[in-house]
């Protein structure tokens, strides 16, 4: 006797998959007019709808610019999730760090909307939040790993390492001039926020 197949609910699949179309939109206006440059009807307009027919899924251009934030923060988190992780220190560290500066330089507008306040007042919601939150866990896992777990030693590892994808996207988007001085930064914060003692037994 055949297995009956699983009962498909095909109006929550179109509905995901409007939504898709509606984000890369979103996305793709932002990458060409900047992310404040985004409105709705622009959006409804690229991808054939009727404006008000858009807020069957969005109710305001927040509501997109919230999606959008979770769903960056999202192919992040699966970016960390995919490593292969180094059992050294040093090593754990320098891929944080690449990892996170490349992801930046990636998609300018994606960096500027998780990471700067560049739309003014725009705040993510809760459950946008807490995506971002499950990403910071993530970085701070990776460095507990690395045996920097500390609240004070994280703050300074997250202050370095925002600067290298700050300085290499306004400066330098299409090189390496910053991405270059990750492991001699790696280098400093290690010797920086490993006691002296600890330094010496394993010199």
């Amino acid at each position: 006797m055949l297995e009956a197949a699983p009962t498909r609910d095909r109006r929550a699949e179109r509905r995901e998959a409007v939504i898709a179309e509606i984000l890369e939109a979103a996305w793709a206006i932002a990458r060409a007019e900047g992310l404040a440059g985004l409105s709705l009807r622009d959006v409804a307009a690229r991808i054939g709808m009727r404006p008000p027919s858009l807020y069957w899924y969005f109710d305001s251009k927040r509501a997109i610019y919230d999606a959008m934030f979770v769903q960056g923060n999202q192919q992040l988190l699966a970016r960390l999730t995919e490593q292969q992780w180094p059992d050294d220190p040093r090593s754990i560290l320098r891929l944080i760090a690449r990892v996170f500066v490349e992801f930046s330089v990636e998609d300018i507008q994606r960096y500027q909307l998780l990471f700067q306040r560049t739309i003014p007042n725009f705040e993510p919601s809760a459950e946008a939040f807490a995506v971002a939150m499950e990403v910071y866990e993530q970085m701070r896992v990776r460095c507990a790993a690395a045996g920097f777990g500390g609240h004070a030693a994280f703050d300074i590892w997250t202050a370095l390492v925002s600067g290298l994808s700050a300085q290499q996207t306004a400066n330098d988007p299409t090189g390496d001039r910053w991405l270059r001085l990750i492991d001699e930064v790696v280098d400093m914060y290690v010797d920086h926020v490993t006691p002296t003692r600890q330094r010496r037994k394993g010199s």
